[in-house]
């Protein structure tokens, strides 16, 4: 029945709402697009999009990254226009969001707690285990 099958479709964009399939594509153009900068800038040679966060209107869009390199801010900021018309083109949207760009701190503590691990394994090989 057609019926059952629009209500089928419904209930799944309510699962998984248009601004959450838009951040997931926004996060795949900026991918492609910071793969394609980045051979021109070394500061983003280890530069990860974590995530991206579109507000509703479209205005606006928080994307998230990983860095290992210093300077990787600035270069994204520096490169944002032509991030932006990466969206531009791979997109069909009313407007393209302007972007601003945040450290995933999720990945930052996850590094910092690895770097923090591997210490405390390396003072254990060398003898100084604790209740010896």
């Amino acid at each position: 029945m057609p019926g059952g099958n629009r209500r089928g479709r419904s209930s799944h964009t309510r699962r998984y709402p248009r601004t959450a399939r838009l951040n997931e594509v926004l996060r795949e153009i900026l991918a492609e697009g910071l793969e394609h900068i980045s051979g021109n800038d070394d500061r983003l040679d280890l530069v990860t999009i974590t995530g991206v966060e579109c507000d509703p209107d479209l205005r606006a869009a928080t994307v998230f990254y990983s860095a290992r390199t210093e300077g990787a801010e600035e270069a994204l900021q520096q490169h944002r226009v032509k991030l932006q018309s990466f969206i531009a083109k791979e997109t069909r949207l009313k407007r393209t969001p302007q972007l601003s760009f945040v450290v995933d701190s999720g990945v930052t503590t996850g590094w910092r707690i690895e770097e923090l691990l591997k210490g405390l394994e390396d003072r254990d090989e060398s003898g100084d285990e604790r209740g010896s």
